[in-house]
Order: structure tokens, then sequence, then C-alpha cells
């Protein structure tokens, strides 16, 4: 048995296409999404009809909930008050790709589980109850069996932070499959999760970075020169 997740997505219509041509190489038997699918990039509309055309089962990221229901970043901000004028430019971002996905799109967003799971697999997109947080690779064992090991599966993949590793915690395999659409660990291909006969192995994948970033720059997308400093770095940063 062989899965795919992929993850992360952010509206990077030419990362996207570039590992949806690797799965046909790879033949996985099932493909998985893990949310944050289509906020911050230029094409959020492509992306989410190929993976509902497609059928892929997946869950619901923070910034596909924050779409439909915008009062979930709200909240999450109201945390962060030194972050504000972060947060007022990450929602006029939001406004714009929830007008371009439409009402359809949104409700099928909104149907989302927050947890898919296998016999052999919990898949999340942050954390069990949360959207917003996930540990990074470099949190201590105890927090990571405290977080995840109420998912009883063997395998555990989440997303969220988009930093891809693969770190096993005795009788569980955590993984992260990291971003398809905007990497944090700079390396700027997309990255991707592939589970082969329970074996994780985490694939990156060249593509046209030249042609997202002209698609942004002719896109009506807000701070677009931002998503493409991210993009272009492969880190977060500030806009």
């Amino acid at each position: 048995m062989r899965c795919a997740i992929i993850s992360d997505i952010h509206g990077n219509i030419t990362a996207f296409e570039a590992v949806v041509a690797d799965l046909k190489q790879m033949a996985p038997d099932m493909v998985f999404h893990g949310g944050d699918l289509a906020d911050g990039g230029a094409d959020p509309v492509a992306i989410i009809d190929h993976i509902r055309d497609a059928g892929w089962r997946g869950v619901l990221g923070n910034t596909d909930e924050m779409l439909f229901r915008p009062a979930s970043l709200t909240t999450f901000a109201a945390g962060l008050p030194g972050l504000a004028s972060l947060f007022d430019k990450i929602a006029e971002m939001a406004g714009w790709t929830a007008d371009q996905l439409g009402g359809d799109r949104l409700a099928w967003l909104s149907g989302l589980p927050e947890i898919e799971r296998t016999e052999a697999l919990a898949l999340l997109h942050a954390s069990p109850g949360n959207l917003w947080s996930a540990p990074r690779p470099d949190a201590e064992d105890a927090t990571l069996r405290a977080t995840y090991g109420g998912l009883d599966r063997p395998t555990i993949v989440y997303g969220h932070i988009h930093l891809p590793f693969v770190r096993s915690l005795g009788d569980v395999m955590l993984c992260n499959g990291g971003s398809v659409g905007q990497p944090h660990d700079g390396d700027p291909r997309a990255s991707y999760l592939l589970i082969d006969d329970g074996r994780p192995l985490i694939r990156r994948v060249d593509y046209d970075l030249d042609r997202e970033i002209a698609r942004l720059r002719d896109s009506k997308l807000p701070y677009a020169d931002w998503v493409v400093r991210m993009i272009s770095h492969a880190r977060p940063e500030l806009p």
C-alpha cells in the first residue's frame, strides 16, 4: 500500500502541478491532503477544483477555516496583540481568497473533518482540537507523545509548520510532509510525504518558481510581493 499526503499548498498552482506530475510517477494507491489549500496564493480556485474532482480525502486547515469563518482568525489574533498589523494583512488576503472561491467551494471546505483516519494512519492539520498550533520538529518526545499519542495509530501525519520531518516515537512514527506551496526550511522545492508499505519518505519536487512569481504579480492578491519573498527564500517573513 502506497499513499501520499500533500499539505499546505496555499494557492501555489505551479508547485501543485509539479507535485501532481510527480504523483503520477509515484503512483500512490491513495492521496490525502492536510489542509491549508487555497489561501496565500494566486490560484485558489484551480487547486480546490482539482482536489474536489480527484476525490482526495483530507482535513481542514486553519487558513481554510478562516475563509468561511473569519472569526477564527480574529480569535487567534486577539491572543497576539503585538502582531495586529500582520493579522490585518492576513485577513485582507483571506477576504480576497474567499471572494475568489465563492459559496460552493467555501461550503466544501467547511465540510472537511479535522482528523482523517485509516487503519494505519491518522492525519490532521496541526494538533488535536487546535488548527492553529503544532509542535516543531525539535520538540521533546514527551511533548509529541502528549500531543499526538491519543490518536492511536502507528503513523501520524500533520502539516501546518511547513517543516518536513520523520521521527520515531517508539511504536509511533510521527511525520510532517512540509509544504507544497510555501516551504519554510530554506529549500524552495515543493515538499510532500509518501508512505510506502509503512515506510515514510519526504519527496522534494522542483517547480518553475519564476512562473509562480509572475502569476502572483499578475494577480490581484493583496500583498503578493510578501508571498513572492516567502516562496523565493523558503522562509517565513513579515510583510
